[in-house]
């Protein structure tokens, strides 16, 4: 396979994914400011955190009101990490690769990015915010259900997946790091309400809720909550499961031993850490340690797959 029809299949299925988890989180994040009393509001501002997009913002607008941070996130080009920005960059690499890709799957991300383009500013508007944020969700995970189900599990298909992993692995460690920084204490004898409902909100931003109730037989607190989102097995934004996807993809490629390598030291790192232990100022720097490993990986999926000559 060409190390740019690679490449484009992985940054493709990165940016789709991306677009998905911006919306999940604008959304989610409007429904908490109201649900918290105003004493307990974070704000808009942790989104531009967890995006790692703040200078940028500020270099654009006045402050981080509703209104700005939705509109910089949703539809502003000016932001390469806008949901706008991101279905326009996978409608691109998409576009040069209609030879290997299902047509359908085509046409749904190029009908999902015109749907962008459309209706993306009437997503600033809180009446139409709920239906346009839905229908990005939705059209994310069409697009992923479409080459699952009509592309052929190939190489090609492999370097989707592993794109398609990394951000999700990326984006759970930011909405943790970030999350997890606005909540207070666990403080054991029994939270107070919108303490639960703060976590509640890190799940929904992954959409876990549903699954953690399901498979985790305790309430909704800090170290349950955290050792779901890193190390469950089988929930698909678990960093753990994420991170046995990309090692199964890399089990089909050549010249892997590098990248498996990291892998293994990631999954080592997250199965060890001790969730009861971390505090928060641990937390961090324990997220920040995977993010680290998780740059490694992509630095060298790049440097072996993607840009063969600097590898050589």
């Amino acid at each position: 396979m060409l190390s740019r029809v690679a490449e484009n299949l992985y940054w493709m299925a990165r940016y789709i994914e991306r677009a998905e988890n911006v919306a999940r989180m604008v959304s989610v994040n409007g429904h908490l400011q109201l649900d918290l009393p105003a004493n307990a509001r974070t704000g808009w501002e942790p989104l531009l955190a967890i995006t790692s997009s703040k200078a940028t913002f500020d270099s654009l607008y006045p402050s981080p009101s509703e209104k700005n941070v939705v509109a910089f996130l949703v539809h502003d080009e000016r932001n390469s990490g806008s949901i706008l920005s991101n279905l326009k960059l996978a409608r691109e690499n998409a576009r040069t690769m209609r030879d290997i890709m299902p047509r359908e799957a085509w046409e749904q991300i190029s009908g999902l990015h015109a749907l962008a383009e459309q209706r993306s500013r009437k997503g600033e508007l809180k009446p139409d915010r709920d239906q346009f944020l839905r229908a990005i969700v939705l059209g994310s995970q069409t697009i992923a259900g479409l080459l699952a189900g009509t592309m052929s599990h190939d190489v090609a298909y492999d370097f989707l997946r592993m794109g398609r992993s990394l951000e999700r692995a990326d984006m759970t460690s930011r909405i943790i790091d970030v999350r997890s920084a606005d909540l207070l204490p666990d403080q054991g004898g029994g939270l107070r309400p919108f303490e639960t409902i703060q976590w509640m909100s890190v799940l929904k931003s992954l959409s876990g809720y549903q699954m953690y109730r399901q498979h985790v037989d305790q309430s909704v607190r800090r170290v349950p909550v955290l050792e779901f989102l890193l190390k469950d097995k089988d929930f698909p934004r678990a960093i753990f499961h994420t991170l046995g996807e990309i090692e199964a993809c890399l089990a089909h490629l050549p010249r892997n031993r590098g990248a498996q390598a990291v892998i293994r030291k990631l999954r080592i790192t997250v199965s060890e850490a001790d969730m009861e232990k971390l505090e928060q100022k641990a937390l961090n720097r324990f997220i920040d340690g995977l993010q680290i490993m998780m740059n490694e990986l992509h630095d060298r999926l790049m440097a072996t797959y993607f840009h063969v000559e600097a590898a050589a």
